[in-house]
């Protein structure tokens, strides 16, 4: 038996890159930085999630850098050949299959001109 789930709750690093495809399917791919547990929580971990289908709709519509969201998918290796050097590259890549929108709607809205510290 073997098993390939990955769970991570974290803030969006930027806007997700869309793709719409001429069969109809969508493609959105975006950058998760998760705090870790303990001492060094000044370092996230970075990992470069792909949202497809209806779900990769949603993110377009709703997730923005900064967002706090929650993944569950499975770890597939990326791989190309390298145009300089011509060396095999792999890169690891979280395949959402469900996505979880955890911010609250203010965590969307732009900010306040004077912060929200003045009341």
């Amino acid at each position: 038996m073997s098993v390939n789930v990955v769970t991570l709750v974290g803030r969006v690093g930027r806007d997700p890159e869309v793709r719409y495809f001429e069969s109809g399917n969508v493609l959105a791919k975006c950058g998760l930085a998760v705090n870790r547990r303990g001492k060094n929580r000044d370092q996230p971990d970075w990992f470069n999630i792909e949202i497809w289908g209806n779900t990769a709709e949603i993110a377009a519509n709703y997730v923005r850098k900064g967002s706090l969201i929650g993944v569950t998918g499975q770890l597939k290796l990326d791989s190309w050949q390298d145009r300089n050097t011509g060396a095999m590259r792999t890169s690891p890549v979280i395949r959402v299959t469900q996505l979880d929108l955890l911010g609250s709607k203010r965590d969307n809205e732009a900010p306040m001109p004077y912060g929200n510290d003045e009341f």
